[in-house]
């Protein structure tokens, strides 16, 4: 029987619409256990957000630190903070800020976690596989989806093109079928590019095609679930290694 006191807590702050992250990160880490000994288990604090807007993003925000100590109260091994737009919202560089803010919250607590944001995950992603030039697909607004570029292009990395797919609904956002994000990400450069961020949202599915797309276009294809899942997984000290979910996780990494 398997012991419990051995599973790896896996806690993460998310919008109170996001359904993606609660499928995609447990998805990734049930693969893992396919091939790997780590067991996991999955905790989550909402934050109240509907709409994909500025205003609304900056409101939630100020409900993570009420999140992060709901989590280090079942002392959960390792946070993430599953909004990227939340995070680059508030300002450039704001990812460090922010984790940092919560993990000392969780020492204060007595119960220090490592805190991974999607936001900070995605840009050490980028450069750890690399990536100077990058095209993206978001399902926000042109004007959010110019303000994640921007975001990044702030962390020395250039965006040479993005699709908008200007979702404003974020449960909407949640129900995009991904079979098609295989004809969607052809609408964007993909000449001279170091990688496609196949979804640069966590409530965006797309883990089903990132492995597609990749062997499609021949191109290291990752999302921000996926970077997430790579980063919270090295916070851990483990292996950063999870079957078909692109190069990031394909042990390369790890």
């Amino acid at each position: 029987m398997e012991n419990l006191n051995d599973t790896i807590k896996i806690g993460q702050i998310v919008p109170s619409s996001n359904l993606t992250m609660e499928r995609e990160i447990p998805a990734m880490l049930r693969a893992r256990e396919q091939i790997l000994p780590e067991r996991f288990s999955f905790h989550s604090s909402r934050m109240r957000m509907k709409k994909v807007t500025a205003e609304e993003l900056k409101a939630m925000d100020c409900d993570s630190d009420r999140c992060a100590l709901e989590l280090s109260d079942a002392a959960v091994d390792v946070m993430g903070y599953a909004c990227l737009v939340a995070i680059m919202a508030m300002g450039k560089g704001y990812h460090r800020e922010s984790q940092a803010r919560l993990h000392k919250l969780t020492v204060d607590n007595g119960h220090p976690a490592p805190v991974v944001s999607s936001a900070g995950a995605l840009v050490d992603a980028l450069h750890l596989m690399g990536a100077k030039r990058i095209s993206i697909v978001a399902p926000y607004m042109k004007p959010l989806t110019q303000m994640v570029a921007d975001y990044i292009e702030s962390e020395e990395i250039e965006v040479s093109d993005y699709v908008a797919l200007e979702i404003p609904d974020n449960l909407e956002v949640s129900r995009q079928n991904t079979d098609n994000l295989l004809d969607i990400y052809k609408k964007v450069n993909l000449k001279n590019i170091d990688a496609l961020v196949l979804s640069a949202c966590v409530q965006m599915p797309s883990l089903a095609a990132i492995q597609k797309v990749e062997d499609e276009c021949g191109i290291p294809v990752l999302s921000a679930s996926v970077a997430t899942t790579h980063q919270m997984l090295k916070s851990l000290g483990l292996e950063a290694r999870v079957p078909n979910a692109g190069a990031l996780l394909s042990g390369k990494y790890s």
